[in-house]
């Protein structure tokens, strides 16, 4: 019998796995890559009596390898909060998911274990950039503001090491940077270690999020703003929470990021506005290789010559 752990690459993922394994520690193979590589149960191949859990990765987009591996005689626990689609009737399936636009895997699954290892689930929440559903969650912690700031960073700055067109793009593998984290009870004990990867992450995150905030707006009006990066390795790592950021400031208005794929066309980043949090998911299913949850997803390659469009269909689903 094998543990099998299959986990998002952002910071949702890896926080949900690490509350999870300090609460019953295993030895388990890990599965996983960069946030955008969500098919993840298409890499297991089950044998029965294995013990698989799947954490922040659609089922939707997941469902017929979950029914694969159930049928080869695994049981799978599964925690999620994007698009389920219709979830498999089977005994071998346990499933924990909310849709909700406030809730991420990591809330998910603090809610599961009653809190236990809370200050993880606030910092994945933060880097889900739910910000008010990690303040919330924090309420508990009974921590100060600058501790507080503190898990908001450290949060921002594991998602940010989940994006990229491959594993080569980032700074840390997410298996590895997983490894790394768990060699720590709390985030706390992470960032305070000089010896820990975390210096690496902060300075990797704001070199490439200044490098970001100096490239002109491509086109923007009161209800969306499309910012088209430049073809270079940090742009694929800075994408996704330079959006969250956008829309942090301009909570009003929608944001897509678009960075340039490897083998043609952009992988965009979408965002819907902060103050009305739906319809990102919508929009980007629209395109073949889109998708994601209601207040942020995304399309892994879109051709070049569906930029027009792509914007025109931005500019009408979010026009008020």
């Amino acid at each position: 019998m094998a543990i099998i752990d299959v986990f998002n690459g952002d910071a949702d993922g890896i926080c949900a796995l690490l509350q999870l394994r300090l609460d019953n520690p295993q030895e388990s193979m890990l599965v996983t890559g960069v946030k955008r590589d969500i098919k993840l149960l298409a890499k297991v191949d089950a044998q029965p009596g294995d013990e698989i859990t799947v954490l922040d990765v659609s089922l939707e987009k997941n469902c017929s390898h979950l029914e694969r591996v159930l049928a080869q005689g695994a049981k799978v626990f599964y925690v999620d909060h994007h698009m389920a689609g219709e979830i498999p009737d089977h005994g071998g399936l346990t499933t924990l998911i909310d849709t909700d636009p406030n809730i991420c895997t990591s809330l998910l699954v603090d809610q599961h274990l009653g809190g236990k290892y809370r200050a993880w689930a606030v910092t994945a929440a933060f880097g889900d950039n739910m910000n008010q559903s990690a303040e919330q969650a924090a309420r508990q912690l009974s921590i100060s503001a600058d501790d507080l700031e503190a898990l908001k960073t450290l949060g921002i700055c594991i998602n940010y090491n989940g994006y990229g067109s491959t594993v080569e793009d980032l700074h840390f593998s997410p298996d590895q940077l997983y490894r790394e984290l768990a060699s720590y009870s709390t985030p706390f004990d992470f960032m305070a270690d000089s010896q820990s990867a975390y210096k690496k992450l902060h300075d990797g995150y704001f070199d490439d999020l200044s490098l970001a905030e100096q490239v002109e707006v491509e086109c923007a009006n009161e209800d969306a703003a499309v910012v088209i990066l430049p073809d270079e390795t940090w742009s694929r790592r800075i994408s996704g929470v330079y959006g969250n950021q956008l829309a942090n400031q301009y909570p009003d208005r929608a944001h897509a990021i678009l960075s340039y794929h490897p083998k043609g066309g952009y992988v965009v980043s979408v965002r819907a506005p902060s103050n009305r949090k739906t319809g990102a998911d919508e929009l980007c299913k629209e395109f073949p290789s889109g998708g994601g949850r209601k207040g942020a997803a995304g399309i892994n390659q879109l051709p070049i010559d569906q930029l027009d469009h792509f914007i025109a269909r931005l500019n009408h689903r979010y026009k008020v």
